[in-house]
């Protein structure tokens, strides 16, 4: 049985721009979590980013990528996407709404949430992120 480890680690999974990596990003997170022993913030953390990966491949036209990271007993999560527009800030009233309640649920959910232009190695565009804590 896998074994929670106190040891910081980091995960980049780089997404094409196609609707079906939304799934790949979800399996490959749990697959992480599940490696490292985190079990009980798989369910949460497969919402959150769900959520980060279909806002980048939904509203953007480029590629995109799901970054896991864990330390200091936070798991924080974060999409990056091409495209340097800020998100639109969450409506809490579209929680039950069928589109456009993702930040809404990030900020639910999460424990802390934000976004930050990103510019890097050639890339630019903006990331936005989220944490859980594994209390």
């Amino acid at each position: 049985m896998p074994q929670t480890t106190s040891a910081p680690w980091e995960y980049v999974l780089h997404i094409p721009h196609d609707p079906r990596a939304v799934t790949v990003a979800r399996r490959t997170l749990r697959l992480v979590l599940h490696t490292h022993g985190l079990l009980a913030l798989t369910e949460p953390a497969e919402l959150l980013a769900t959520e980060l990966v279909s806002n980048a491949v939904r509203h953007t036209k480029g590629p995109a990528a799901l970054r896991l990271s864990w330390g200091d007993g936070l798991l924080r999560l974060g999409a990056w996407d091409a495209d340097p527009t800020p998100p639109r800030p969450p409506t809490p009233h579209l929680v039950d709404a069928e589109q456009g309640r993702g930040l809404a649920l990030v900020g639910a959910f999460a424990d802390e949430w934000g976004w930050h232009p990103y510019a890097t190695c050639g890339d630019s565009g903006k990331f936005v992120w989220c944490e859980l804590g594994a209390a």
